[in-house]
Parts: C-alpha cells; structure tokens; sequence
C-alpha cells in the first residue's frame, strides 16, 4: 500500500494570515485512491531546508506531492529544490515558455523575463499542463517513487491534480481502498472513553483508531486500508461491533453530524418546536442550532437574558424566586425554561444559567433547564476549563440533555 508525503512551500504559509487549505483536498483526493497521507509539511523559502525534508519524505514514502513555490520569483524554490535531491538537472524548455508567452499575449500582457524561470523542467519529469496559470505542474518518477509538483494557487491546483494527476495514479496504483467511520460521543472524558475501548481497537492496526477531544466531546475514527473495499468494510465492521455496545447512547453521531444537526433532525421528525432562554452562553446555544441548514422548520427563537432584570421582564422569572435562590439555581434554570417555552409556544425549551467565569469560587456551575409538553426539569453540571470552554460544553449539555428526551433513553 503506498504511503504519501506532501509539503506545502512557502514563507506565507507559517504565518497566521495564510492557512495551507491544499493538503486538505489533496489528502481527500489520495485516499479516495487508497493512498495513506502519513506526513505533512509546511517549509519557508530555504532551499537548504526545503531539500531536506524532499530528501526526508523521498526516505519514507511512495508518493511525495509539492505544493507551491512554482512561480517566477527568486524566493520560487521548489523545481531548483527537488532537481537537488534528486540529484538531476534542470532543462529550459523553449516550447514551455512559448506556451507562458501565449498566455501573456492573450491578455493582452508582454512577459517578463522573469517568467522564463518557469519553463525549467526537473531532467526526467512529464510536464503537467495547467491551463489556469503560467506555472506547469511535474510528474517525476524514479525507482518507485513519485514526485508531483504543483502550483500553489487551489483554482490551478485543483484542475492539475484532477485532469493531470488522477489519470496517471489510477494507471500506476495497485486497487486499493480507504473505508472509515467516524462516531461522535458525549458524556465521557477522553481517557474514560479509552480506557472503555482500548481493549478493543488495540488488538488491531488496520483497521486504524484515532479518538480526539473537541469542544466538550470526544470523536472516534476508525479508518481500514485493503485491497478492496468490500474487506476494508468488513475490518470497520468486525471492530466497530465491538466499540458500539461499549459506548451504547453516548454515541450520538455515526457518520459525522454535529449534535445540533442530530437535535434538529429528531426534533423535524417529530414536528417539534425548539425555543431556548440563555445567559451564561449568551447566544452561542441558538448560534449552534440555527448554524444548521433547515432550523427555521423547528426552532422558533430565543431569548438573551444576561440580567436578573432581563429574566423578569423578558421570560417572566419572578423577582423574589431570583432572590431566594440566586440566579444560577435550578429553580431559575426551570422558570427560565418554561418563561421561553409559554412565550413562543414551543413544545420544547432549553435554558442555560451559570457561572463562565474567569473569576469567582463558582466558575464552572452550570444548570441546564428542559420545559417539555410533559413538565420541567433541570440538571447541575460542574463544568472545566477557561470561559469559552465553559460555554462550549454547557450548549453540548444541554442538546445532548434534549437528545436523550426525545429519545427516551433519560
């Protein structure tokens, strides 16, 4: 099975105005081949440095892919970088630069002496024609190994990689397939949940398992690499038998829907309505749930109520409750639940009150209040992490709270 490297080049790129987004497509594109992405790098425009990590990544795998640094500029290295370590030549090709000056003539532009540093091909390489720029792609091969050039631009990357590459790697790649799953869970830390499935998913290396922490869940991927596709989905299912009864409802996702999306889908297939009252997340709760495509067809709104005032005025929270037992109670969280649920008509309606922090002996206490057609209830929850974590998992609580109702898993 072959393995892949890419290395994305230029000094933009390590700073935090440019974000490297042509790994991501092209990690896509070489799993669907069945190729493994094992490594990425990202290399500032050093030739010394840039032809170490060719000379690197050529050590460790199959397929190397380039990205940028094909331009016509002195700090352009890549096409002098890899004729290094490979230990070739570059050659001028006169019909390349014809081809440069065409394009130049069509806009109506002279070229630039400059951009005849683009008609330099690797000794060896096939050129790969991009007809979205002036900078041609390179195919090398050697010994087994296979080294791409591409242009950094994702409009010229793209259109290369589809109409020049792929046709090539299916020629050259034996059958192969990448199948995963990939779960989404609440309600265990991450070390819980591993320590739950570890006796599972480490008796094997393929399929792979990845589990990683992200805003207040824990997502699991499993990804199986064969020769076919019809044995990769039989690794994922013989391991995921195995991990699905360990986590039982805790998985709320098996094929990557966010738990809004899962809340809102339960919610349309039951021709609900959904309002929520917020203070502590002070909107991030309705943020989430509108950031779904369709919410309009079961949220109704919500309300904002950061003051005791606001809770009075807006959902109707008695002032005296608010003074017995503090704004951050369970008895606030369930007036507040209901104030929004009888001011909209919901059948539904999730409040959230609590201490975020940063300061206080109570930052992390979080009551998550459920008015439901059947009556009302709310849950303590003592949360970690800065402020915006503290946010974050309090909106995770309270969908996954509304998940398990209408569920009925409790």
């Amino acid at each position: 099975m072959a393995d892949a490297e890419i290395i994305a080049v230029g000094s933009e790129l390590l700073t935090p105005q440019k974000v490297d987004t042509n790994s991501l497509y092209l990690t896509d594109q070489l799993n669907a081949l069945g190729v493994e992405v094992v490594r990425k790098a990202v290399v500032g425009d050093d030739r010394q440095r840039l032809v170490e990590t060719i000379h690197g990544a050529m050590e460790r795998s199959q397929v190397v892919v380039l990205t940028g640094g094909l331009g016509p500029t002195e700090d352009d290295l890549t096409r002098e970088s890899v004729a290094s370590a490979l230990g070739r030549e570059l050659v001028f090709s006169q019909d390349i630069c014809d081809q440069i000056a065409e394009r130049f003539r069509r806009f109506g532009r002279v070229m630039a002496e400059i951009n005849k540093r683009q008609a330099y091909i690797v000794s060896g390489a096939e050129v790969l024609n991009n007809p979205r720029g002036t900078a041609p792609g390179q195919w090398i091969s050697n010994n087994g190994l296979t080294v791409i050039l591409l242009p950094g631009p994702p409009s010229e990357l793209k259109a290369m990689f589809e109409r020049e590459c792929l046709p090539r790697f299916e020629k050259l790649l034996p059958p192969q397939a990448i199948r995963s799953r990939f779960y989404r869970s609440v309600g265990l830390t991450e070390s819980d949940l591993d320590e739950l499935i570890a006796p599972v998913y480490t008796k094997y290396t393929n399929p792979a398992t990845t589990i990683l922490a992200a805003s207040g869940e824990i997502h699991i991927h499993l990804r199986a690499r064969c020769a076919e596709a019809a044995q990769a989905e039989k690794l994922l299912e013989e391991v995921a038998s195995q991990i699905e009864p360990l986590l039982g409802d805790r998985i709320y996702s098996r094929n990557g829907d966010s738990l809004e999306a899962v809340v809102g889908r339960l919610l349309r297939e039951r021709k609900a309505h959904l309002s929520v009252a917020e203070s502590a997340t002070g909107g991030l709760l309705g943020g989430r749930i509108t950031s779904v495509a369709g919410s309009s067809d079961y949220f109704v709104g919500g309300f904002l109520t950061y003051t005791d005032q606001m809770k009075t005025e807006l959902l109707g929270v008695p002032a005296d409750l608010i003074q017995e037992h503090s704004a951050v109670s369970e008895a606030v969280a369930k007036a507040m639940a209901q104030g929004a649920q009888k001011r909209t008509h919901s059948d539904y309606a999730l409040s959230i009150t609590g201490y975020a922090g940063p300061d206080g002996a109570q930052v992390g206490v979080v009551f998550i209040g459920l008015a439901t057609p059947d009556g009302v209830q709310a849950r303590r929850v003592q949360l970690p992490g800065d402020r915006e974590r503290i946010r974050m998992f309090s909106t995770n609580t309270a969908l996954d709270l509304l998940r398990r109702t209408l569920l009925g898993i409790g």
